[in-house]
């Protein structure tokens, strides 16, 4: 029978692979597709994609009831400079802030230091008469007739964009409002963003650096999202777009439009809502998701199911691991960390003749040397075929064949004849060199939240997450891993997991001593109303919706601030006592020690305001026999404890029945992603069909 609106569709796009997840409401059965991405155009991509799950399932395209999307279109407009011609306006005397930054140096040692490069240069920035205190009183009101100067030079330099950010428009936002309605009317077909509505915090360089960044992407993205809404409606497909946010939450596409900054990290986003899921149904709360796909890898601390979560992110860093070295966005996000090795990252030999893999990728075109595209460069899945870990014949379910040729001459040419190693001995250095990198880096993200990597339970996602899982987690000293069934396509199933939710933010700066409580009643109130007609325009009833509210707080002279989680969201009188008790348990929380002497201030207030949390589960198991059935021809793989090859067993993942008992060393094979479970470890399949691994002793 032909029944309208029974599902929904997760579409994640990496750097090398477009993922799919259709699943059928009601029964929880899942569709997975894997196509490569298209970099000129990703809507492409997508089109395709979803035109080939539909197909391959015979589903009708008015069958659609939900589209779900995560995109890495505004990280890598940042990343490569592929925005537009953006201008900036400033309070007068503030035209540099994007130049000076923090005035600090991310490597105090390095006297050739590189800085970002703002992304507009000073030529494009412009400078207006108007000044508001620190309390919001207006010390000097706003010229308008220089604004209209002003705006005929903006005209005059043919730009497409332009932030305006204000001294304490946090305070007093007035004159940003009446700054973008004068310039509107002189500049038409001009995007223009304001910080009080894109960023209403403190921390000027910060605030305009979100700002822009915003106005510098928001074309493209606009653009690029109405060109694929448009592209679903031709395919008959009759409903609005929703987007993944960096924060795990979900939006209608057009706030996605409005806030497109909100989305540089929206595709891990999805990779720890999913892990949150498999943690439950497996009945673990403390999980570290590792996400490896083709162009980086990212890990991600899950604490009592729920991902940690941050304020401030950076990106387009001149140097991926150092801190400082990007654009600063203050933006809500999953805090992860990101690690520069992916399945296409290349690998070299550097001055040191130490093998070194990445951060540079191959993406999907041409992608690595075995994907017969014309790519010249040794990569990890190049090794990780060379290791006997990956089928040539049966990847991507023998839709793409593998080259196995080409791996060998890309490896042994520019990595084992310059080293004097074998074609398996430069394989393996590749392949160690890479886990070794990510496990450090994994360990560290850890430890900097005050955790141990080991008290944690590894959920591996990503086309290349389970080829390196076990191998990374016995590094970490981790003795369990649970893979799921589709762990290469999983952040998009993660999409389909997350609630409809947006966050507000209003900075409010006051010690816990001057806390004004009805003031500050009426701030959350009035952020409270916004979110529940942003979510009513979604179509989310008010019975449904949820709203949490925290302060941002920090002892008084300090430079950051930690979120405080408020149980209630209207106050009483006993407010400033009870936030200095939540913020001592917070603080003592995270490090170690509380300051009792200290008086404390709030310094902003977030309110997010979600829809339901679809509950989204696999279905249970339906496979039937015994393990046999799922056998497959056996092949040798390498094994790290014996620097050799040995026998392994391969395995169908798609017929292998609940309660299986598995003892490596295996092969696990399914169409989007291949787990190898090492000798000395052993799995049994659960009844959704996720393995869980017990390894040995950490290598």
């Amino acid at each position: 029978m032909d029944r309208a609106g029974e599902y929904k569709i997760g579409v994640d796009i990496g750097g090398t692979f477009t993922d799919l997840v259709m699943v059928e409401s009601g029964s929880g059965r899942i569709f997975n597709e894997k196509v490569l991405t298209t970099p000129d155009d990703p809507s492409r991509g997508v089109l395709a994609g979803i035109g080939l799950v539909l197909d391959r399932n015979e589903v009708r395209p008015a069958q659609v009831a939900h589209i779900i999307h995560g995109t890495t279109l505004v990280a890598n407009a940042l990343i490569e400079r592929k925005g537009v011609r953006t201008a900036l306006l400033t309070t007068d005397g503030f035209r540099d802030v994007l130049q000076i930054g923090r005035e600090w140096r991310y490597d105090t040692y390095d006297l050739m230091i590189d800085v970002v490069e703002p992304l507009v240069p000073r030529a494009l920035r412009f400078e207006v008469k108007e000044r508001v205190g620190a309390d919001g009183c207006v010390l000097e009101p706003l010229d308008e007739a220089g604004l209209r100067d002003i705006g005929r030079a903006i005209a005059a330099a043919s730009v497409e964009a332009l932030g305006i950010c204000f001294l304490h428009s946090f305070k007093h936002t007035a004159h940003e409002q009446r700054a973008k309605a004068i310039l509107g009317e002189l500049l038409p077909g001009v995007t223009i963003c304001i910080s009080s509505e894109v960023m209403p915090e403190i921390g000027e360089y910060e605030r305009t650096a979100t700002t822009t960044a915003n106005a510098y992407v928001q074309p493209i993205f606009r653009n690029y999202v109405s060109r694929l809404s448009a592209g679903l409606k031709k395919l008959g497909i009759p409903r609005d777009l929703y987007l993944m946010q960096s924060d795990g939450g979900t939006v209608h596409q057009n706030t996605a439009m409005e806030y497109p900054i909100r989305l540089v990290q929206s595709g891990p986003a999805g990779g720890a809502q999913v892990a949150s899921v498999i943690g439950r149904l497996a009945g673990e709360g403390d999980i570290l998701c590792f996400d490896m796909g083709g162009t980086t890898a990212k890990a991600c601390l899950i604490e009592n199911g729920e991902p940690t979560r941050s304020n401030d992110f950076e990106v387009a860093r001149v140097y991926r691991f150092k801190k400082g070295s990007g654009i600063p966005l203050k933006v809500p996000v999953v805090d992860m960390i990101e690690i520069g090795s992916g399945g296409g990252s290349i690998a070299r030999i550097n001055n040191m003749d130490l093998i070194q893999v990445g951060p540079d990728s191959s993406s999907a075109l041409p992608g690595p040397a075995c994907y017969g595209q014309g790519g010249l460069d040794p990569t990890v899945t190049d090794a990780d075929l060379m290791l006997g870990y990956l089928d040539p014949e049966s990847f991507l379910g023998g839709d793409m064949k593998l080259d196995r040729a080409a791996a060998e001459k890309v490896i042994q040419g520019q990595i084992g004849a310059p080293l004097g190693l074998s074609l398996v001995e430069a394989a393996w250095g590749i392949h160690e060199t890479v886990n070794e990198n990510m496990s450090q880096a994994a360990g560290i993200h850890a430890l900097e939240k005050g955790k141990r990597a080991e008290d944690f339970v590894m959920i591996p996602i990503g086309g290349a997450g389970p080829v390196h899982a076990c191998h990374v987690a016995m590094k970490l000293g981790i003795r369990k891993l649970i893979c799921p069934l589709g762990a290469g396509v999983a952040s998009a199933f993660g999409f389909l997991s997350a609630p409809t939710a947006f966050e507000f933010v209003q900075a409010s700066v006051s010690p816990l001593s001057r806390l004004d409580v009805g003031a500050a009643n009426a701030l959350i109130a009035d952020l409270e109303r916004r979110g529940r007609g942003l979510l009513r325009e979604s179509g989310i009833d008010d019975a449904d919706l949820q709203v949490r509210v925290s302060a941002a707080m920090r002892y008084i002279g300090q430079g950051h601030e930690i979120a405080v989680a408020q149980r209630d969201p209207k106050f009483d009188g006993e407010l400033p006592a009870r936030l200095r008790t939540d913020f001592e348990h917070a603080y003592l929380n995270l490090y170690g020690r509380i300051e009792s002497d200290m008086a404390a201030e709030v310094v902003s207030w977030r309110v997010v305001v979600s829809g339901p949390t679809p509950d989204l589960a696999p279905a249970v198991s339906s496979i039937a026999g015994d393990l046999n059935a799922a056998r497959k021809r056996p092949r040798p793989i390498f094994d790290a404890s014996r620097m050799d090859f040995v026998e392994a067993a391969v395995y169908d993942r798609y017929r292998i029945p609940a309660a299986a008992a598995i003892v490596g060393p295996a092969v696990i094979e399914e169409r989007e992603s291949t787990l190898i479970v090492p000798a000395g470890a052993n799995a049994l399949v659960d009844r959704y069909s996720n393995v869980i691994v017990n390894l040995p002793a950490a290598e």
